[in-house]
């Protein structure tokens, strides 16, 4: 806008102003010449009349002397005196502006002024009778003031400043012409541009009135097409605009203009507490968010509505304009009421579930530990009885008793590991920093050390440092690895690997395989139960409660277990943990 503006001014001084200040300037100059060439015109008329008019005067005395007079001769032979002066003056002012002419002009004062005295002296002579004596004063006054010759030169130089005066003149009006036609050329050059400009200007500003036009209808079908309804507001809170959706839901027609809000819907806005947050949003330019209502709308049903607004300056009045939108949230009020239903017998469930665990729990620690004394009397009574036979007692009863002291260990170690299943889901965590590289060459070792005959290729990756319960985590590692032993038993050369890696939500993934007998994936489900084994007993000893208290730890720390087999194949099983950092002072918590 700044350019445009400036560029029309420039435009208006080229058009109007540099024009005139050249036309003036040559008009100046021309006048100047003009006066100049006047001037030396001027000069050569002085000249010759100062000329004439001393030979007139001497004419008028040689017929006075002559004794031939006519009319007036006396008055014409002293008139010379009388006019001369003056024209000697003029003749002055009109050579002052050339010095080597206005010497001359002094010359010739000089010389006239002499010859006039002596012509006066004539004129006195003769009025005397002295006949003699105005003769002489007359062929003096010829001879020693020769007023032509300087009357001739200064009009000979008059007439080539005159010519001189007259080229300039010339070239002077020339070049007025040619700075005009230039300056009309440029008139007209401007005149072009700042017509092909306003024209531009004036497609650009159709087009931007077009694109607005458009972007005002494309603005319109967009509101008119949005579900959401949608009001604007005047300061009083009467209607300006409303949309389709809003049309619809409070029963006001779309061209509705000045209706009050409160009249609108049949009641539905006549909230005074709306009222007052929306007068809030104009006076105070505090925008409302999520503001929720309960309204019944002309259809008759009841709404639950979330309403925002927030105050607008109107481009074509200083005031201001509110914007109001509605959100039908009443499926989502039905929904979150449902939800909140369901959480409450959802949170009764839990409870009932907690209760009926811990129940469990004591009741399995309870009976573990009840039957641990009538296990020992057993095994003790036994004892006491192949004693008491001593001799006496035969294959069969010494069998029976095997039997009995067997299937009482199998019964206390079973106890043991119900207790430890038991006290695993109720015992806390005790948290703090494990190296889990550290604790799985433990691990390692001890379980080689327990059969220092077979063969074991161990491949272990370097492992991370975990935040964790250490005798809990052991005793993943002990389950896990122990069973890689136990299960690799009918071959040559095991190999076991421990490896580990970050899944998509950043958590690790331990994984142990092994290439022992593996498993059926048809009874996977069986796998982490307790007292589920899915081999012998006779082919790879066990109770079948180990891994089902490896699912119990990894789930206390917030992780999960899976596993994957084929028969003959060996099996892999992966258990996760949360990658946190440890704590820095190495303190359980």
């Amino acid at each position: 806008m700044r350019w445009r503006t400036g560029g029309l001014l420039l435009a208006v001084v080229v058009i109007v102003a540099l024009p005139c200040m050249i036309t003036r300037g040559g008009s100046r100059r021309s006048l100047a010449a003009g006066e100049r060439v006047t001037r030396s015109a001027e000069v050569q008329a002085l000249v010759y009349r100062i000329a004439d008019q001393t030979h007139d005067s001497e004419s008028a005395i040689q017929h006075l002397l002559a004794d031939d007079p006519y009319g007036h001769a006396e008055a014409v032979a002293q008139s010379a005196e009388k006019t001369v002066p003056g024209l000697l003056d003029e003749l002055r002012h009109a050579a002052a502006d050339n010095p080597p002419l206005e010497e001359m002009v002094e010359q010739l004062s000089a010389v006239e002024n002499g010859r006039l005295a002596l012509l006066n002296q004539a004129v006195q002579r003769y009025l005397q009778h002295d006949q003699a004596g105005a003769e002489q004063a007359l062929r003096d006054a010829g001879s020693l003031f020769r007023v032509d010759e300087i009357a001739n030169k200064i009009a000979a130089s008059a007439q080539q400043t005159l010519l001189a005066r007259r080229e300039d003149a010339t070239r002077q009006s020339d070049d007025s012409r040619l700075v005009l036609t230039l300056t009309a050329a440029a008139q007209l050059l401007m005149l072009m541009i700042v017509v092909i400009v306003s024209e531009r200007q004036i497609g650009r500003r159709l087009r931007a009135e077009i694109r607005e036009r458009q972007a005002v209808q494309r603005s319109q079908m967009i509101l008119q097409a949005v579900r959401e309804p949608i009001a604007l507001l005047d300061d009083h809170l009467r209607t300006l605009l409303v949309n389709t959706a809003f049309s619809e839901l409070y029963g006001v027609p779309e061209e509705s203009r000045a209706d009050y809000l409160d009249d609108i819907g049949q009641g539905a806005w006549a909230d005074e507490v709306l009222q007052q947050r929306l007068q809030d949003v104009l006076l105070r330019d505090r925008e409302l968010w999520d503001f929720e209502l309960t309204q019944r709308t002309v259809d008759g049903a009841e709404r639950h509505v979330v309403i925002n607004a927030r105050r607008l300056q109107q481009p074509d009045s200083e005031d201001p304009a509110l914007l109001l939108t509605v959100s039908d949230v009443t499926a989502r009020a039905m929904v979150e009421q449902q939800v909140k239903e369901l959480n409450h017998q959802l949170e009764g469930k839990v409870a009932q579930i907690s209760d009926v665990n811990r129940e469990l729990e004591a009741f399995s620690y309870s009976v573990s530990h009840d039957l641990r004394a009538p296990l020992r009397h057993i095994t003790a009574f036994a004892q006491k009885l192949e004693t008491h036979l001593g001799e006496q007692i035969d294959d069969t009863a010494r069998h029976y008793l095997g039997v009995i002291r067997d299937a009482s260990h199998r019964m206390a170690q079973l106890i043991e590991d119900l207790l430890v299943f038991s006290r695993l889901g109720r015992g806390a965590l005790r948290l703090q920093a494990v190296d889990m590289r550290a604790l799985v060459q433990e691990v390692c070792m001890l379980a080689e050390s327990e059969v220092p005959e077979r063969r074991i290729i161990w491949t272990i990756e370097p492992l991370p440092i975990v935040v964790g319960d250490e005798n809990m985590l052991r005793t993943v590692w002990q389950n896990l690895i122990g069973n890689a032993v136990k299960y690799t038993g009918q071959r040559e050369v095991a190999h076991i690997d421990v490896s580990v890696r970050q899944d998509a939500a950043g958590d690790y993934e331990f994984t142990v395989a092994d290439d022992g007998a593996g498993f059926d994936m048809r009874y996977l489900d069986k796998l982490f139960g307790v007292f589920q084994r899915l081999h012998k007993a006779s082919e790879f000893p066990g109770n079948g409660i180990g891994l089902a208290n490896v699912r119990r730890i990894v789930m206390r720390h917030g992780g999960h277990v899976r596993a994957e087999g084929q028969p003959g194949h060996g099996a892999r099983f992966h258990f996760t943990l949360s990658a946190i950092d440890p704590p820095s002072s190495g303190e359980p918590t």
